[in-house]
């Protein structure tokens, strides 16, 4: 019956009398997992970070009234015509509003649905900006602003003010910050906006908006809801558009569908939405994946050389243990041993060393116009990685010592004593 307390206490002399040739095993070892943890969390936390960039502004359903083209044209009521090859030139959009017919009962509908965290209603419409002798064009979003920034985290694209104030202030905007610097704004001052019938209004400016997109921060501001339809000349249940928000993202695309049928409308999914943006996310999603495998690949092999070269230098102790009535097999287990406590040690201070240089990498300092709210740079500690990276440590150093030690069990002592 195998001794296993004998066994580890000749692995734990072995590793405390070859101390040199230990460390250096061990720090092979912490090297490559700390390297891993902290290239895998930082890479995926830039990833994250340009993913919620995207997707935190935008709905999982959007809904709203497509202005198109009828399909059956006037000549193809006509029977007489059927079998014959049309051609018609100019075709205009058939007359409809951009307006969401009974879109109150439609967001109620939606926001009893168990699949449905929110469904917010939006007006949008195209406005010019005047200041003084300056006029510009751009978009104002009539939105519930509170709510907005409960499920579509406009708080955090908001760099002066708040969503309160906006709320609060009857006829305030939030301008985008492009337009803020073109038309040298200020919080506090008054901006006259032009609809398309020629109608001015003058809004307080309440605060500033920044999605990071430049282009989209030089036309864009919003407004409340009864404020925009108001400057319109609508009733209160005049509404453009319905942005959804699912408690499942991969719901989005099913659902669009059965709302396009159901109420004639046109629903576009997130991912139909985003698809460039999401082939990207999965171009970069690899690259990290596969960097991160190449990395710890080669530590592996690493490692391996290391303990194989611990073991080759202790070819006299395997001699000396033969000799002294222990079997192949024990042999083994003493090299496999020194190998696993090698492993869980090095993947210990692998994991330490991987967590703080990533929160270190997390203190310095990253600040751009694009991003905001973003002060330093971001980094993902998903306990997942930390605890692949501790199974690897053990698996790599299994396996290497495991072949080495395999090679030793079938030494024949005799050998090593007269090569001596």
């Amino acid at each position: 019956m195998m001794n296993w307390k004998v066994i580890l206490n000749i692995a734990k002399t072995h590793l405390i009398t070859k101390i040199k040739q230990t460390a250096i095993a061990a720090l092979g070892v912490t090297f490559g997992i700390g390297s891993y943890i902290t290239l895998v969390s930082f890479m995926t936390g830039l990833n994250t970070m340009l993913d919620d960039l995207m997707l935190n502004q935008t709905p999982h359903i959007h809904i709203y009234n497509e202005i198109k083209p009828s399909k059956n044209q006037p000549l193809t009521l006509y029977d007489e015509l059927s079998n014959s090859f049309h051609v018609v030139h100019s075709i205009k959009p058939k007359l409809n509003q951009k307006k969401i017919h009974n879109a109150l009962p439609i967001i109620q509908y939606l926001e009893e649905d168990d699949q449905v965290r929110g469904a917010l209603p939006q007006i949008k419409t195209s406005i010019f900006y005047i200041a003084g002798s300056i006029e510009i064009g751009g978009t104002l979003t009539g939105i519930n602003v509170i709510d907005e920034a409960n499920l579509f985290n406009l708080r955090d694209y908001i760099v002066q003010g708040t969503p309160e104030a906006l709320d609060i202030t009857d006829n305030g905007i939030l301008l985008g910050i492009g337009l803020a610097e073109k038309m040298s704004l200020a919080v506090g001052d008054r901006v006259q906006v032009s609809t398309s019938k020629g109608d001015v209004f003058p809004l307080k400016i309440v605060g500033f908006y920044q999605s990071g997109v430049a282009d989209i921060d030089a036309v864009q501001s919003f407004a409340n809801l009864k404020t925009v339809q108001r400057i319109l000349g609508e009733a209160e249940n005049y509404i453009t558009d319905i942005n959804v928000k699912l408690k499942d993202i991969e719901m989005a695309l099913p659902m669009s569908k059965k709302i396009e049928n159901q109420f004639d409308l046109t629903a576009v999914d997130i991912k139909t939405a985003n698809a460039q943006f999401e082939t990207g996310t999965t171009v970069r999603n690899l690259i990290t994946y596969a960097v991160s495998i190449t990395l710890l690949i080669v530590a592996g092999f690493g490692i391996y050389n290391i303990l194989n070269m611990l073991i080759y230098e202790k070819m006299n102790d395997i001699a000396i243990l033969k000799a002294t009535g222990f079997s192949g097999k024990d042999v083994q287990y003493i090299f496999m041993s020194q190998a696993m406590i090698i492993g869980f040690v090095g993947g210990i201070l692998g994991l330490l060393v991987g967590y703080v240089l990533a929160k270190f990498i997390g203190t310095i300092p990253f600040e751009t116009a694009a991003l905001p709210r973003v002060k330093t740079y971001p980094v993902n500690l998903n306990p997942m990685f930390f605890l692949f990276g501790f199974i690897f440590a053990m698996v790599s150093t299994f396996l290497s010592g495991y072949l080495p030690s395999k090679k030793a069990k079938r030494i024949d002592p005799v050998t090593i004593i007269r090569g001596q």
